[in-house]
């Protein structure tokens, strides 16, 4: 079998009105699930990117996550234990702070990733389509996204560099995420800079 992998472009500057703001609800979601097809199992379940349980206790994936303050054989620990397999993991090196995840489907996926102000990455994606009124333009992110799609809001370490990230999508069904960490030289090279301008 081939591999393929696609680059994804990081968008930046999205101006969807009202985008995350209805909350997701553990007893929402509880019930969500409970009347859900095997497809909502998929997307949401245990071990999970999107998986508002992933870490173990309720957790809105709509809300940022400090991820990479996190070893993920502790916070994953518990999923492990009770038998489930996760398809996520995350790890740093010296250059980069990396996440990888299969993505929920059968191979079709329409994922995105975006930077907010260089602070927080957002994976998102639709596991359904809206039905109704195709003149409708309302944003499925504006109401309850979870019927319609998936997010993973994640905040990025002080050291990540929010202007560098590479995300990837290998059989159109691992995602990887890439954010290359600041260069401390680079910064003793700006802060030198500056200090000769100022004695200048």
């Amino acid at each position: 079998m081939t591999t393929t992998r696609k680059q994804l472009e990081v968008l930046t500057d999205d101006q969807t009105p009202h985008k995350w703001c209805v909350l997701l609800r553990e007893d929402v979601f509880k019930k969500f699930m409970s009347q859900g097809s095997p497809a909502v199992h998929k997307v949401f379940g245990g071990g999970s990117l999107f998986s508002p349980f992933l870490f173990g206790k309720f957790f809105d994936p709509s809300d940022a996550f400090p991820l990479w303050e996190f070893d993920a054989d502790i916070l994953l620990a518990g999923l492990r234990s009770s038998g489930q397999s996760s398809t996520v993991d995350w790890f740093q090196t010296d250059q980069d702070y990396v996440l990888k995840a299969d993505l929920p489907g059968d191979g079709k996926n329409n994922v995105q990733v975006y930077e907010e102000n260089g602070k927080v990455v957002e994976i998102s994606g639709q596991w359904k389509q809206q039905g109704g009124d195709s003149k409708s333009t309302k944003d499925w992110r504006s109401g309850n996204w979870w019927e319609h799609g998936y997010v993973r809001k994640l905040e990025l370490p002080q050291d990540a560099d929010g202007r560098r990230i590479e995300a990837s999508v290998t059989n159109d069904l691992l995602l990887e995420i890439k954010i290359h960490k600041i260069n401390p030289l680079d910064c003793d090279i700006n802060h030198l800079t500056m200090k000769d301008k100022e004695a200048a």
